[in-house]
């Protein structure tokens, strides 16, 4: 589990089928062999250590289903370390496990503050509301505006500066996961939804039978 604070801009040293290197220098501390590390929001295990990086493998599933699948050659990623219990959580809770892809669509700049556009699959809209949480390239931010088919998130300049965000330009296909808490009210409000039927109210006696007297 993340909590969709980026802690460094790695970079892509190495790509082939189910293998990705990157160089990093400050998530090197305290890492092992095995250890989770999120890449562009994507939760993958450490599999080996370098001087100045480490390897990750891939599935066919995860490069279908990321924008993994085109990174290249010098190609920058967002890094964070799996959240230690007992630590600060700064952000919100991050799974690693992408719902799906999204496209810029406008960027624009507001004094201080950017404004990214994202047009998101229709499926993930339902989970966003205006003020919560969306991971973005596992960036955790908040949505300050949406519509039926796209959401908008305030970019400050801290973001811009420390993450791979602040090079997005319209046309780039970004890593969405949607926040948890979204998914169980949404999944518990569908189930109470098919569970409340004409059925279950007569099994449990809120109706009388059909039988004419």
């Amino acid at each position: 589990m993340f909590t969709g604070i980026v802690e460094e801009v790695g970079i892509v040293k190495e790509t082939s089928r189910d293998r990705l290197t990157f160089e990093t220098h400050k998530l090197l501390e305290g890492t092992k062999v095995g250890d989770s590390i999120a890449v562009n929001g994507v939760c993958l295990t450490v599999v080996s250590l370098e001087n100045r990086g480490f390897s990750v493998n891939v599935m066919p599933e995860t490069l279908r289903c990321t924008n993994l699948g085109s990174l290249r050659y010098s190609d920058l990623v967002n890094l964070e370390r799996a959240l230690v219990l007992g630590e600060r959580l700064g952000g919100h809770l991050v799974l690693g496990h992408i719902d799906d892809t999204g496209e810029v669509i406008d960027v624009t700049s507001e004094e201080t503050a950017h404004i990214m556009r994202i047009l998101a699959p229709a499926k993930l809209m339902p989970y966003m509301v205006n003020k919560g949480f969306i991971a973005v390239d596992g960036v955790s931010l908040t949505i300050v505006d949406l519509d039926d088919f796209s959401f908008v998130v305030s970019l400050v300049s801290y973001t811009m500066e420390n993450t791979t965000l602040g090079k997005k330009r319209p046309g780039d296909i970004v890593n969405l996961e949607a926040d948890i808490l979204a998914k169980y009210v949404e999944n518990l409000k569908e189930q109470k939804r098919r569970s409340l039927n004409f059925e279950f109210l007569r099994e449990y006696g809120f109706v009388g039978g059909t039988d004419a007297g």
